[in-house]
């Protein structure tokens, strides 16, 4: 980890040789076409047709090491030297977020051209600090075969993904979005922010202990965000519905739930039961409003319609909750 973070044990890059700078160049071609291929198959089932942008741009990558590995064999011979871009101190990284499931779209449409782009950019600056003709000559090439990607990346888009298929693919990976982490965060955020209202206002106007009344918060407020994860978790696996990982929305909804809870729990960590209940009350105002928003944000809801029906929801858990408190 240590040697990852401060470079310890990684060559610099103003000492390796054009023996060396080729072979890492022609490593990273290498493994910039896996990472295409790889984001490829992330994509083919949902994108299919930006699917096939990556598979182009990997069959690229792949003309563009067989064309250094030739040129490394008339200079230096049939071995190749092993070195990648991980031995080379202050070479760019890249995350491995090609492993993650499911892929978002205009991720890795982003991350592909900063990919060509770092690479420019890194044998851009790496030519500067090269005092070597034939090394700089070599770097400007490099350079200039990243930036040529870039372009090569954009117009293998236009002609793959025209823009009523990207339109459709925006739509399905925002509709995969919503399925996932807005429907199951909102159905938290109300349960939370709802359910818990009556036990935690019926036990402060029962007891007029704020202390008391934080326990009760806290125990609701947990206790629903344990129950709705689970739930969650068990009901769907998301295969037949669609609805993405149970482990992603059982985290949502659980979380939320917790959220919603807690924030009209810990104002009565103040010690004042008048001024807990008020800070509580205005709490609750801004959850509701919450609420409300991202039901017109995302489910297209009438912003009105929303908060009426919220509002009205909540005054009513609020008031059952004030009267069995003074019962």
């Amino acid at each position: 980890m240590l040697s990852r973070v401060f470079g310890f044990g990684r060559r610099p890059f103003e000492t390796l040789s054009e023996q060396e700078i080729l072979a890492l160049a022609i490593s990273s071609e290498e493994d910039d076409g896996r990472i295409y291929r790889a984001y490829a198959d992330g994509l083919a089932e949902n994108f299919p047709q930006s699917a096939k942008v990556f598979e182009a741009m990997a069959q690229e990558e792949d003309g563009h090491r067989d064309a250094l590995i030739e040129l490394y064999r008339k200079r230096f011979g049939e071995r190749i030297t092993l070195i990648r871009r991980e031995h080379v101190k202050g070479y760019y990284e890249r995350k491995p977020d090609w492993l993650v499931r499911p892929l978002g779209i205009e991720h890795v449409r982003s991350q592909a051209e900063q990919m060509e782009r770092r690479a420019y950019l890194f044998y851009v600056e790496a030519a500067k600090r090269t005092s070597d003709a034939s090394t700089r000559k070599l770097l400007d090439e490099l350079a200039a075969a990243e930036q040529s990607h870039e372009k090569s990346a954009h117009r293998l888009e236009q002609q793959h993904v025209p823009g009523a298929v990207k339109d459709e693919e925006a739509t399905a990976e925002q509709r995969q979005f919503i399925l996932t982490y807005v429907q199951p965060g909102l159905a938290g955020l109300m349960d939370g922010s709802v359910s818990t209202l009556a036990p935690i206002f019926a036990a402060a106007f029962a007891t007029h202990d704020t202390w008391q009344t934080l326990l009760v918060g806290l125990a609701a407020s947990i206790g629903a965000g344990i129950s709705m994860g689970f739930t969650e978790v068990a009901s769907d696996d998301g295969k037949l519905s669609g609805r993405g990982s149970p482990i992603k929305r059982g985290l949502t909804v659980g979380i939320m739930t917790t959220l919603g809870g807690l924030g009209h729990a810990l104002p009565y960590i103040i010690p004042h039961f008048w001024t807990a209940t008020a800070v509580a009350a205005v709490v609750v105002f801004f959850e509701l409003w919450a609420i409300a928003f991202v039901q017109n944000r995302y489910m297209q809801t009438p912003f009105l319609r929303a908060a009426f029906q919220v509002v009205l929801g909540g005054a009513l858990v609020f008031a059952a909750g004030v009267l069995i408190g003074n019962a």
